[in-house]
């Protein structure tokens, strides 16, 4: 009885410790309002050769407005073309349940910027995106599959990975579950 009481202990305090904790880059409450937004978090990475294209999300919370932060950073000695969000852009996130959630992009054009730095190109892109309060419980219960982003002009499409080991910093992420999470984070 002794040993099962253990085992049921270390198995309640593994699974205690194994849940991700809130990590906010800014979080700030005063009398104009307040403001909560998540670390960047890794959700696609991909390096070939001498090119590196990686995408993080994060999550804010500004006033009860729930948004989904993208940046897209490209590295390339070669020319990179550019991505452009528009009004029109939109994010597709399909889950493991066979659901689909819309994220709408705000009204904001973006090109991002490029700088050159060391005979390599960088190109930044950043857009918000609006949650849509029906998929906002579907993206809590679901881990994502395959995300779809609707540029300006173009639509590329990420498989989701479960593990993601980063090449650029070395850690590893979790993507499939980013929103089951975190999304706890902005409530």
């Amino acid at each position: 009885m002794k040993t099962f009481l253990f085992l049921v202990s270390l198995l309640f305090s593994i699974t205690t410790f194994a849940q991700n904790e809130c990590e906010y880059s800014t979080n700030v409450k005063d009398s104009v309002g307040t403001y909560k937004s998540t670390k960047d978090y890794i959700i696609h990475e991909r390096v070939f050769g001498n090119t590196q294209t990686t995408i993080y999300f994060s999550l804010i919370n500004a006033d009860g407005l729930l948004s989904l932060n993208v940046q897209m950073i490209q590295k390339s000695p070669d020319f990179l073309a550019a991505k452009c969000f528009d009004k029109n852009s939109k994010i597709y996130i399909q889950l493991n349940n066979g659901k689909i959630i819309t994220l709408r992009g705000v009204d904001q054009e973006s090109c991002g910027n490029s700088v050159r730095n060391n005979n390599e190109n960088n190109r930044i892109l950043g857009g918000y995106f609006l949650f849509v309060k029906e998929g906002f419980q579907e993206l809590k219960n679901s881990p994502i599959s395959f995300i779809r982003i609707n540029f300006a002009g173009e639509t590329v499409d990420y498989i989701t990975k479960s593990t993601l080991v980063s090449e650029v910093d070395k850690k590893t992420y979790h993507p499939d579950h980013f929103f089951m999470d975190y999304l706890k984070c902005i409530e």
